[in-house]
């Protein structure tokens, strides 16, 4: 061993310990490694969950060519170890590194970490811990590193609030340059970290909580949130408005081991024009924007070539809403085809799926397709704006059946505002029509049909409709479980459901204000980390933690909240309004539907913020 051994020699002694120790060593082709003597600014993106999950992500993918298309920016990945690995780190004082140079990460100017779901946060803490970085924002001193986050999550950022600097709120190609940028300047002045996050917090987007006093009520309810330094009241989300223009990457990493989507993947358009009222992502990324076809086709090309992927699949919140998507199709299977790469759209509703885009669908498998009705009824469907009937359903299994398909899987939720059991009944109903619509079919594929009915335990979120509604409790769920199974009586349908445990804990961090963050912190320390991960997750452990903090988990999930509630989100702008989502709300309650935006504007507020040109682009 040398006198002084780089990174790398010091992984050699027990990277065949562990397990996949390609997950941890860099040197990907198409991986980005720069000198040093020349970058100005260093930020370790970190995706907080394993290699795997975290490389399958696009809006990382996004940013880290955005960062490393400057010359003077170095952008490196950082991902979640397992145990075994970080036990390995551990005894040996090797601390969390970045994949590019395996360069200590608490040596970056920028720790910034992207929050895809909310049972990430645990692992926050742990990165910031394996790193050597304090994991409180008030222990850090020093300029840098700042820890910001960006990412969906971000939009109720109280409970993550005592651990990080900044928060990056809305679309982040344009930001992210922006405070890059700003520290910069900052380096070269010789600025405090107090001196650069005020003058952050004037970028729009930048939301410092550091800025911002929060008073209680009596009950427990949030008074007031009062900015302070400059600060703005309300911190509003950064838009893209040109989508065309957008920065899209030409290449990806390519991994050395399989991921979960390991796949090349295009955006063809952000936002959704729906208004179901339980998706967070159909406010919180509106307004909806689509690219050009001549733009989609030329990042495909480039994306398959550069990286030599054999399949592509087209992101968006509904691919099937483009609107010439059988002209989109048209134009890229005559690409695919020719160069034989499979083509995929994992994201499309019931009411846009036809023979034309099955056709267009160059899927080698044919294991399944996937359709999320979400309700069983009617009823329930137009409480939650599906806007998808039974015919619906029908219409498109048939087209799946006749297309050599023999399995559906169907997503519902559980305990939706004003669900009775006649709902949850309807579930087992719709499987079982499915079942006999393959048999009505007279074209039918040769087999077995098969219906896998998944259901999750609806979760109130923020900037929705239903933000003001109660999480169903336990009883109630296990209730609505227990009856679904006894009118179960065909081997063909399997249903499953997600744990209950993980939806409260996952409701409580969704809508928490700031002093969850004392439970969050609390959880960790008792070993609380991989919550997403069933074999990781320690219920009691969390409970302990609210407990010990004197916090009701109850109140945050399982009440009902007025409208006039002031929200712990409350002074975050995501350009939808408040007086929408609670026009929505008292629809939802009169089972009234409300017409996409392609339809009718809603006047949900975006258009008012944005100007109406991008919204009358929809129609």
């Amino acid at each position: 061993m040398p006198e002084n051994p780089s990174m790398m020699d010091r992984l050699d002694e027990f990277l065949l310990d562990v397990q996949k120790p390609s997950r941890y060593i860099g040197g990907e082709t198409g991986s980005v490694v720069k000198d040093k003597s020349k970058v100005d600014i260093r930020f370790a993106f970190c995706f907080p969950d394993t290699y795997e999950i975290g490389m399958s992500h696009l809006g990382m993918k996004i940013l880290y060519g955005l960062k490393n298309a400057v010359p003077n920016y170095w952008c490196e990945r950082v991902f979640m170890p397992l145990p075994d690995m970080e036990e390995q780190m551990r005894a040996r004082n090797i601390p969390l590194y970045a994949l590019e140079s395996l360069d200590p990460i608490k040596d970056f100017d920028f720790i910034g970490f992207t929050l895809q779901y909310e049972m990430s946060f645990t692992n926050i803490l742990e990165m910031l811990d394996l790193a050597g970085v304090p994991v409180l924002a008030k222990d850090r001193t020093g300029l840098t590193p700042i820890v910001m986050a960006g990412g969906p999550c971000v939009c109720n950022p109280e409970p993550l609030a005592d651990f990080f600097d900044f928060f990056a709120i809305g679309e982040g190609e344009e930001m992210n340059l922006e405070f890059m940028r700003l520290m910069e300047q900052c380096k070269k002045e010789g600025a405090t970290r107090q001196e650069f996050l005020r003058r952050a917090a004037q970028i729009e987007g930048i939301y410092v909580p550091s800025l911002y006093d929060i008073e209680y009520n009596e009950d427990g309810t949030v008074k007031a949130i009062t900015p302070k330094d400059g600060a703005p009241a309300k911190v509003r989300k950064r838009i893209i408005k040109d989508f065309d223009k957008v920065y899209a990457p030409d290449y990806f990493v390519v991994p050395f081991t399989q991921i979960v989507h390991d796949r090349a993947v295009v955006e063809v358009l952000r936002g959704c024009i729906r208004g179901c009222r339980f998706c967070q992502a159909g406010f919180i990324y509106r307004p909806y924007r689509e690219k050009g076809k001549d733009n989609i086709l030329a990042q495909t090309k480039a994306l398959c070539e550069n990286t030599g992927y054999d399949e592509v699949s087209l992101s968006s919140l509904s691919t099937g809403d483009y609107k010439d998507i059988v002209g989109l199709l048209t134009e890229l299977t005559d690409y695919t085809t020719a160069e034989k790469i499979n083509l995929s759209l994992p994201s499309l509703r019931i009411d846009r799926f036809s023979e034309d885009v099955l056709k267009k669908i160059t899927d080698v498998r044919k294991s399944g397709l996937t359709f999320a009705p979400e309700g069983g009824t009617q009823r329930i469907r137009d409480v939650i704006n599906k806007n998808v009937t039974e015919k619906n359903v029908m219409d498109s299994v048939k087209i799946a059946f006749e297309g050599g398909y023999t399995n559906i899987k169907l997503y519902f939720m559980m305990g939706l505002p004003t669900e009775t059991m006649e709902d949850v009944e309807g579930v087992y109903n719709l499987a079982k029509a499915v079942i006999e619509e393959f048999y009505a079919t007279p074209n039918h594929a040769k087999g077995r049909p098969g219906v896998s009915v998944s259901l999750s335990t609806f979760i109130p979120k923020p900037f929705t409709p239903f933000e003001f509604e109660p999480q169903l409790d336990e009883e109630g769920v296990k209730e609505r479980q227990k009856h679904l199974k006894s009118i179960n009586n065909d081997r063909k349908i399997v249903i499953s459901w997600s744990k209950y445990d993980l939806s409260l804990i996952e409701a409580v961090l969704a809508r928490g204000d700031r002093r969850v963050g004392k439970a969050i912190y609390a959880a960790w320390k008792k070993g609380c980390k991989l919550d997403s991960w069933d074999e990781y997750f320690k219920f009691d452990a969390w409970k302990e933690a609210f407990e010990e903090c004197g916090l009701d988990m109850r109140f945050y999930a399982n009440r009902r909240r007025s409208y006039d509630e002031v929200a712990p989100w409350s002074h975050i702008d995501m350009l939808v309004s408040h007086e929408f989502l609670v026009e929505e709300n008292k629809r939802a309650h009169q089972g009234i539907t409300t017409p996409n935006c392609r339809e009718k504007c809603s006047n949900c507020g975006v258009a008012k913020c944005v100007g109406g040109d991008i919204c009358r682009a929809i129609r």
